[in-house]
């Protein structure tokens, strides 16, 4: 069925009823909606996050930064709510003008930095301890090269195919379809890619990995959007075979819990300030109080 033919107006207006699953928080302005100061733990790296791929790059970084002996980056991570709108709480704003989540502040340094933008943390993080990024130029540039294909992809997976088959008001087949074949090509460059190659910038685990894996790699186990059987994901067995492998880590399965406020309750970490946080007990007082 073809979609229903619309003609653009001369000048485009927000419709605030547009409708959709975000249609309360999306609107094209910038700047706060309101008076909200961010809170601030007992470690020098701060974290605002929320358990979406974006997010959970950054706390798979962290853990993994934990795990390898760096207790430089031991960290608080605070629960952002972006359904209810904490991205546009004037403390938030004021360390990302852009209101996305996730962003982080360093409070080691004077003044304190902030670094947002999830690539961004990630080259930030890797630079300031020196770690899951390679030495040499080859493998450095090989990193980078997949970190930012993984940035200038994945808005066309998540705005563009996540949006319009699992969050639009109505299905629509053209936008659907358009960005299925294209999250379908994202799937192939990679499959290509991992079928030759350990992890992807070769041998070595990287920031890059750590970018990809909760997009592309959730993609392909079945974890976004209710799409695998729709998107035949079964077919990406490369992809799936490094997604297994990186999913086996302890600091990706620490990582892809914290800030985690839906889905099966075992898997939740509403906030984290202590790798103590993890222990059963711990979870349970948090689950028992959120409840």
């Amino acid at each position: 069925m073809a979609d229903t033919e619309y003609t653009p107006p001369k000048v485009w207006t927000w419709d605030k009823a547009s409708g959709g699953r975000f249609a309360n928080i999306n609107r094209p302005i910038a700047g706060p909606t309101h008076d909200k100061e961010l809170k601030v733990g007992k470690h020098p790296i701060q974290l605002y996050s929320l358990a979406t791929p974006n997010g959970v790059k950054v706390t798979i970084m962290l853990e993994e930064l934990l795990a390898a002996g760096h207790s430089g980056a031991e960290y608080d991570a605070w629960l952002i709510n972006i359904g209810e709108g904490d991205q546009f709480g004037s403390g938030y704003v004021e360390i990302n003008p852009n209101s996305k989540i996730p962003v982080m502040a360093d409070h080691s340094t004077d003044p304190v930095t902030r670094v947002f933008e999830s690539g961004s943390i990630l080259i930030y993080l890797a630079e300031k301890f020196g770690a899951f990024i390679p030495d040499d130029h080859k493998g450095r540039t090989e990193t980078m090269n997949w970190l930012f294909w993984q940035m200038g992809s994945a808005p066309y997976l998540g705005g563009g195919f996540g949006h319009f088959y699992a969050y639009a008001p109505t299905k629509m087949e053209y936008p659907i379809n358009r960005f299925a074949m294209e999250v379908k090509r994202q799937l192939d460059v990679l499959d290509r890619h991992l079928a030759e190659n350990e992890y992807m910038a070769g041998s070595e685990y990287s920031i890059a990995d750590m970018a990809i894996m909760p997009w592309y790699g959730s993609l392909a186990k079945g974890l976004l959007y209710d799409s695998a059987e729709f998107l035949a994901v079964h077919e990406y067995t490369n992809v799936i075979r490094w997604s297994d492998m990186l999913m086996q880590r302890k600091a990706v399965q620490r990582g892809r819990m914290v800030n985690r406020a839906f889905g099966d309750l075992a898997s939740q970490l509403h906030e984290r300030h202590d790798a103590s946080d993890f222990d059963t007990k711990t979870q349970d007082k948090l689950q028992a109080h959120e409840s």
